[in-house]
């Protein structure tokens, strides 16, 4: 039970993609009822300070180091699947016994012990993540990681938003005097999804592993990855980026209901808004991977990313109630979008560069960049959020005549403003270190914006007879085929 197979027949590759789409919407149920908005909610009512938020958000990148020996593990053993089962479902009964700390009566205690059971969950899930990473590097085919990814990543979405919102609707509606139980049954919920994640993913196929050359020791394999210099390129490009999302990402829901005072009920939805608007345009995404480039697809999406946060930054600037949380649902939904696009192409880059034979090392590689630059990045915010917690900072406007004279607050940064900020500067640097991977064929941003908008006018087109009336009167292809016709017809040299 759970060895590799020496051959895995079409039919039975398409199966095993099935229930690995099925695995991973039935653990994305589980960490919503488990992580995310929910987890730091629950933290908060412990009495949580910024730096434990801060912990809380690098433990699983921190985590990620137990990728190192997990490498030597699964060259021993040589059985992914069997190693990544049990290691998960080893991680989802700890996540049930974490539904005991909402009745312990001491809340630092329970925080904790909280604290203590989500590292060792992250460890055990960093070893199974990197005995699946590297099953799924050598059993999905390389043309079709785009489409498979793109459907795994939407169910997975689609379910986590049922979750989230069931879950904060739950805690929302509890007494007050009971309300911390709720979150005693959705972690409950969690592990019970899980489990059910662990039975689809035992029943993909694994094939046998490849034979990776000479038996070498742990410093000289993760050598390779380092002296692959593109591969390098790419290590600090997504350290880059994990320090970058992370200086803000962590600490949205804490901004949202600390500093804007919102109920953990419309946390929740303005996350779903997000999600929804990633699994959306997932698709979308996966098909121009597929076509252009995961690099291209990432040169578009990262810099809405970085607006998107700093235009957080900016949502005092609507005093009115409704339309500033109005705002905030336009922020999330754009800032998904762009999230899919970028979850998408990171992990499928990862995945093309690293060579056929070699990818549990060159994964590792990439989990170890993450653990720490992702360990760091949290840590260094919430000690930040604790130092700006009294401080703002203001660019006013003032005018004087002799008769009068009056300010304006142009800008104004308080306290967790000021990580969002930071994380947008830092997101230069990104598409810098981005700019300099070698990914094959370059394709212009332009193009993929334009491929992006026509395919979604396709998707309408589908959804819509209304949109398909529409498309037949305006045909938006012809846009792009007239402007290569005019080009090729244009001399050389001419404007």
């Amino acid at each position: 039970m759970l060895r590799p197979v020496p051959h895995i027949s079409p039919a039975e590759l398409a199966a095993g993609q099935r229930d690995l789409v099925k695995d991973l919407a039935w653990a994305s149920l589980a960490g919503s009822f488990s992580g995310g908005v929910i987890l730091v909610a629950f933290a908060l009512a412990l009495g949580a300070t910024p730096l434990q938020i801060g912990l809380l958000a690098a433990i699983p990148f921190i985590a990620q180091a137990a990728q190192l020996p997990a490498t030597l593990l699964i060259e021993r053993v040589r059985q992914r699947r069997r190693i990544g089962v049990l290691a998960v479902t080893a991680a989802r009964v700890l996540i049930l016994l974490t539904a005991v700390l909402p009745f312990l009566t001491e809340p630092s205690l329970a925080l904790q012990l909280l604290i203590a059971a989500q590292l060792a969950i992250a460890a055990l899930n960093a070893v199974g993540g990197c005995a699946v990473n590297s099953w799924l590097h050598q059993l999905i085919p390389p043309r079709e990681l785009g489409s498979f990814f793109s459907r795994r990543l939407f169910f997975g979405t689609t379910l986590a938003c049922i979750g989230t919102l069931a879950a904060g609707t739950l805690i929302d509606r509890v007494p007050a005097a009971a309300s911390l139980q709720p979150y005693a049954l959705v972690f409950a919920l969690a592990a019970l999804a899980g489990f059910v994640s662990s039975f689809y993913l035992g029943r993909a196929p694994e094939p046998v592993m490849p034979d990776a050359g000479p038996e070498v020791g742990l410093r000289e394999r993760f050598r390779q990855p380092f002296r692959d210099r593109n591969f390098r390129r790419l290590l600090v490009f997504l350290a880059a980026w994990t320090i970058a999302s992370n200086l803000a990402a962590p600490f949205l829901t804490v901004y949202l209901m600390e500093q804007r005072g919102y109920a953990v009920a419309t946390v929740t939805s303005l996350w779903v808004t997000s999600q929804l608007a990633n699994a959306l345009t997932l698709y979308l995404w996966g098909r121009l991977s597929d076509r252009f480039s995961n690099k291209a697809v990432l040169a578009v999406a990262l810099p809405v990313h970085f607006t998107c946060i700093l235009a957080l930054v900016f949502a005092d600037a609507v005093t009115d109630a409704g339309w500033q949380l109005g705002l905030l649902y336009a922020i999330h939904f754009v800032m998904g979008i762009a999230t899919g696009g970028i979850g998408l192409a990171t992990g499928n880059l990862g995945l093309k560069l690293a060579p056929q034979g070699q990818g549990t090392a060159y994964l590792a590689a990439i989990g170890l960049a993450s653990a720490v630059s992702g360990g760091i990045a949290p840590i260094a915010a919430g000690a930040l959020a604790g130092a700006f917690q009294a401080a703002e900072l203001s660019a006013v406007v003032r005018w004087a005549t002799p008769l009068s004279w009056g300010e304006m607050a142009v800008v104004s940064f308080a306290h967790w403003e000021f990580l969002f900020a930071i994380s947008a500067l830092f997101g230069l640097y990104v598409m810098h270190a981005l700019s300099r991977i070698d990914e094959g064929s370059e394709v212009s941003e332009r193009q993929v914006v334009q491929e992006f908008a026509l395919e979604a006018w396709r998707s309408l087109n589908s959804l819509s007879s209304v949109a398909g009336a529409l498309g037949s009167l305006f045909p938006f292809e012809r846009l792009t085929e007239r402007r290569k016709w005019w080009r090729e017809r244009q001399p050389r040299g001419a404007p």
